[in-house]
């Protein structure tokens, strides 16, 4: 998962996403880079579950996997303690 984030142009992708489903077409006319280069960050994207496909006709459809996103994202904060209660501190008594 941490491979398919670590990509601006992987990051961008999951951001149009958000928005709806998109061929591959729509989203590699987003970028200034090869058709190969694109399918192979799909294939990053996919092969970490983040994105799913359908074939509609001779377009691939895709959709953002945002809970499988979210899950993944909330571990990697929690596995830091960041979000987890703190301990409560004991208030002074003041004279």
């Amino acid at each position: 998962m941490f491979k398919a984030l670590s990509d601006p142009t992987r990051r961008r992708v999951l951001q149009l996403l958000r928005e709806g489903p998109l061929s591959a077409g729509e989203l590699s006319e987003q970028f200034n880079v090869s058709k190969p280069t694109m399918s192979a960050h799909f294939a990053v994207l996919k092969d970490a579950d983040l994105v799913h496909t359908e074939k509609a006709g001779k377009s691939v459809i895709y959709h953002l996997k945002l809970s499988v996103l979210e899950e993944a994202l909330l571990g990697f904060v929690h596995s830091f303690g960041v979000g987890a209660q703190t301990p409560k501190l004991k208030k002074e008594t003041v004279r």
